[in-house]
């Protein structure tokens, strides 16, 4: 087929990384069951990453990044989806070594793919995003370790990012006492927009000094920073209370010690939104889409782009420079 369409493509000569939108035809995209009509994307930083030389993201080139879309089946070869289907698809190769959601039409494997769920919008699915399905993923591990709203307070590192936000926001809904952590005065009042009950400061959180144990503080936490703060936070983690990690924006080395661990009981999650069952996946789409659903969604969303827009917001989120969620409309 050679039909032509817009997409976002990432391309390297020599040193030099370049990013345009350009035309290609369905014969460009890669094999796959399922031929989607790209609805919305969103922008996360992992795409940021893929934009970028030395992001150790993409592997080939030319590419077309976005780990996220929702859409509409054109066509398809598993039987488990047919034409009109409303679908999401994030996670596993999509944007990474498989062509993404930057693009009019996706090509991917059925085994990637999950229905949209009842009660749940295109465009909300991509408020919730990778992003979205991380934070809900943190909550629902936590739960399963004993978590619950009259433990004590719950800590989200990050807060003003796209998992923080959305972590404050199902925390909100599901009656826990959110504290929200930052380092952007200037964002106190979408926190509590979004139901933090407490705003403190980074150096609240990490102060430079690290104890192997320190007062205790929250009964759980969400944090998809890493590094030395995850390390301290470890340390002011009430007795057999949990963290769930997703993230290392403040790097990947954790420089804690057992004994939060075997003195106070606690548990560290790790969190792999990306490989995630397919089963477990689905049930917490349907969560998502159910008792976990923020009331007022839409304030998650900072700013909504064209394909056109989109070079311009992969550098914002690479700066810094986004509070919750950025969205691609495609069509």
């Amino acid at each position: 087929m050679d039909q032509t369409f817009q997409a976002l493509v990432i391309d390297k000569k020599g040193d030099e990384v370049t990013k345009e939108i350009r035309e290609i035809t369905l014969n460009d995209l890669p094999e796959g069951d399922v031929l989607i009509k790209v609805h919305y994307s969103s922008v996360n930083y992992k795409d940021g990453l893929a934009s970028i030389p030395n992001g150790n993201i993409v592997k080939t080139y030319p590419f077309v990044p976005g780990i996220d879309l929702s859409g509409e089946v054109v066509s398809s070869n598993d039987s488990r989806f047919k034409e009109g289907d409303k679908v999401i698809a994030t996670s596993y190769e999509i944007g990474v070594s498989h062509y993404g959601g930057y693009s009019e039409y996706a090509r991917l494997s059925g085994d990637w793919i999950v229905p949209l769920p009842e009660n749940l919008s295109l465009k909300e699915a991509m408020v919730f995003g990778t992003a979205g399905f991380t934070a809900a993923l943190s909550v629902q591990r936590l739960e399963e370790n004993g978590l619950s709203p009259e433990k004590g307070k719950v800590l989200v590192t990050g807060a003003t990012g796209g998992v923080g936000s959305i972590a404050v926001a199902l925390l909100a809904k599901r009656g826990y006492e959110v504290v929200a952590s930052t380092g952007k005065d200037s964002e106190h009042a979408y926190l509590k927009q979004l139901g933090a009950h407490e705003i403190i400061s980074r150096e609240e959180v990490y102060d430079g000094k690290i104890k192997a144990l320190d007062k205790q503080q929250w009964h759980g936490a969400v944090d998809p920073v890493g590094g030395k703060p995850l390390a301290s936070v470890l340390s002011k983690i009430q007795s057999h209370g949990s963290v769930a990690v997703s993230g290392l924006t403040a790097g990947g080395d954790v420089p804690t010690s057992v004994f939060p661990f075997i003195l106070r009981g606690i548990n560290l999650l790790g969190i792999d939104s990306v490989y995630c069952p397919m089963d477990v996946r689905k049930k917490l789409w349907e969560r998502m889409a159910g008792d976990l659903k923020p009331e007022r969604m839409l304030e998650l969303v900072e700013d909504e782009v064209t394909l056109e827009e989109l070079p311009g917001a992969l550098d914002r989120i690479l700066s810094s420079k986004v509070r919750g969620r950025i969205l691609v409309k495609m069509s």
